[in-house]
């Protein structure tokens, strides 16, 4: 256990080095930061200077280290576009990416297990047809449409839910949630049925295959074979089967719902870091693009670590294997 785990983090260190340098490449071929700053109109001297003072005028490998050491730190210097921070700008939008995120991972979760359960089950009837057609249409439209769709029915024509915004906020430290306001949710809504679709029809679909797979191995025949009640075969042994690689999936599509829910984000005008990302590439913002960049980069390898340590646990055919190998 110790062996894997110090490779994924090895892995996990090397991956982040890898972004962290793409990331730094975006100063040095994506535009002229002490331009962006000083404007077109500065004095030589005045290049001269703030070129200085933020150390472009050193060697690659150095700007590089300096900027590793930065990033480690959760440092990436000034917005071009805003004058802050680029980790307060994070800080302050990371709130509401995560929580819209999490709201549409329970909704694809709650939604799309059953979905996927009732669909293997009742192979073949009508209203498994119908699941199996919506959800070919959910994995085929694309997100803004989808949101659009959703705010022309439920905001214009039916007025149930808000168009736009994050709605009422409560401040928890430095930490915001609209979690703890009815307002809150009314806004979260939409978005995050935009954002949970297309996880929930590929939840959905997953979770049909594997169970149908399940459903033919010799153990379900023995089960039968021992009188086990239907509801103890598919609930008590294949289910539970079905999501060990179900967990590996949904794991992974946390870190994607977070890293893509710009488009929605952007259609809803949610307060979040992808509509700060949409606008930073709008203004060549550098700075925020590379932070941007680096985080969800390490969203994706802690996510993706702590789903491989899940699946080493839950799975004892990888502690055997590894075992054996040893």
């Amino acid at each position: 256990m110790i062996a894997f785990v110090l490779r994924r983090l090895i892995q996990a260190v090397i991956v982040m080095v890898a972004v962290a340098f793409f990331a730094f490449l975006l100063f040095q071929y994506v535009g002229d930061p002490v331009v962006f700053l000083l404007g077109q109109d500065a004095k030589p001297e005045q290049i001269r200077e703030l070129r200085s003072a933020l150390g472009l005028d050193k060697p690659f490998f150095v700007q590089f280290w300096h900027f590793l050491v930065n990033a480690a730190q959760g440092e990436f210097g000034l917005s071009l576009r805003q004058g802050a921070k680029v980790s307060r700008l994070i800080g302050e939008r990371f709130p509401a990416t995560l929580e819209l995120a999490l709201v549409a991972a329970v909704l694809a979760l709650v939604v799309g297990i059953p979905m996927g359960v009732y669909t293997a089950l009742k192979r073949g009837t009508f209203s498994s047809q119908v699941f199996m057609t919506l959800s070919l249409l959910g994995v085929s439209l694309p997100t803004f449409l989808i949101g659009i769709l959703l705010i022309l029915v439920f905001a214009v024509h039916l007025g149930w839910f808000p168009s736009f915004g994050r709605g009422e906020t409560v401040q928890l430290g430095w930490w915001s949630t609209g979690l703890l306001k009815s307002d809150g949710w009314m806004h979260i809504v939409l978005p995050a049925v935009t954002l949970a679709i297309f996880q929930l029809t590929l939840i959905m679909r997953l979770v049909r295959a594997e169970m149908l797979e399940v459903l033919r191995t010799d153990y379900i025949k023995f089960a039968r074979a021992r009188g086990l009640s239907d509801r103890a075969i598919h609930f008590g042994h294949a289910l539970k089967n079905t999501l060990v690689p179900v967990m590996t999936i949904t794991g992974l599509q946390l870190g994607g719902l977070i890293a893509f829910s710009i488009i929605t984000e952007s259609v809803f005008q949610w307060p979040g870091m992808g509509l700060l990302f949409i606008q930073a590439v709008t203004f060549a913002d550098i700075p925020v693009m590379a932070a941007y960049l680096c985080l969800i980069a390490l969203i994706f390898v802690v996510i993706n670590l702590v789903v491989d340590l899940l699946y080493f646990v839950v799975d004892p055919r990888l502690r055997i294997g590894n075992a054996g190998g040893h």
